[in-house]
């Protein structure tokens, strides 16, 4: 699939209202829901569609109670790069499983904290 780099690309801009911010954080929303069968496999992601985009689902909710527009703003614009980027298979899949702490190189016990535990793990 040809993509030209300017296909998911959004011009910037200020929210005028809440419900303008509202509609387009919305907008951003959906466009994630339904890109994720698509994102899965670009990048070879060896979860279902389901935990993409139950992942999705908490990022937005991590910002739900930003009450500041200005702030809403900035986080639409930094959303819309990182979706162009997605679409674009300007990422690698290392950086696409990096939201899936839990799922990706164990968790945070990702290093063994021994050399035994590790040569017997069969890990260098």
């Amino acid at each position: 699939m040809a993509i030209t780099p300017t296909q998911f690309a959004v011009m910037t801009r200020k929210s005028a209202n809440w419900s303008d911010a509202k509609r387009r954080v919305l907008s951003a929303y959906r466009s994630w829901i339904r890109a994720a069968p698509e994102i899965r496999t670009m990048y070879n992601v060896p979860l279902p569609v389901s935990a993409l985009r139950t992942r999705v689902r908490q990022e937005f909710e991590r910002h739900r109670f930003v009450n500041k527009l200005a702030v809403v703003d900035v986080l639409i614009m930094k959303n819309n790069a990182e979706y162009q980027e997605m679409m674009n298979f300007w990422k690698q899949t290392t950086h696409v499983m990096s939201y899936f702490k839990e799922e990706n190189f164990r968790g945070d016990n990702r290093l063994p904290s021994s050399f035994i535990e590790g040569f017997l793990e069969g890990r260098n």
